[in-house]
């Protein structure tokens, strides 16, 4: 998919890691484009949610963001979680934050993990994501 090989690019500490921007040029070119609209806050930003990134109303795309820390103060400014890593929470507080914001998003978008791998190289990467289940746990519901 287009997260295969995707470097987590943005690590903040004590807030959230961030991708989503695909590794080929080209297959970010085609998603830069194709906005999502917004959904509803219907959960809340708790440690390991799962939100889309956003620029503004109506605007997200690939991008998405676990936050590491309850984030509630996002709830309000429309961020709506969509998932929750449910098994797995140490390997994402283990993700390489050495380079926190330094990664130029616009060259991401245009050079893809050419740059990242050259200028980033220590940055943790997706290999592969799994959707476990599509309906909440039992403890959950």
């Amino acid at each position: 998919g287009i997260w295969k090989a995707a470097r987590f690019f943005r690590v903040v500490s004590g807030f959230m890691v961030q991708w989503g921007i695909p590794g080929k040029p080209s297959a970010a070119a085609e998603w830069r484009e194709k906005k999502i609209t917004d959904d509803p806050v219907a959960k809340s930003n708790e440690r390991g949610t799962i939100t889309f990134a956003t620029s503004g109303k109506d605007s997200r795309t690939t991008q998405v963001f676990i936050n590491f820390v309850d984030n509630k103060n996002l709830d309000g400014m429309g961020f709506s979680p969509f998932g929750k890593v449910i098994a797995g929470m140490e390997t994402v507080d283990a993700i390489y934050a050495g380079h926190g914001e330094s990664p130029d998003q616009g060259r991401i978008q245009s050079e893809g993990n050419s740059y990242l791998k050259k200028s980033f190289p220590a940055l943790s990467y997706i290999n592969s994501a799994t959707l476990v289940s599509s309906t909440p746990p039992k403890d959950e519901a």
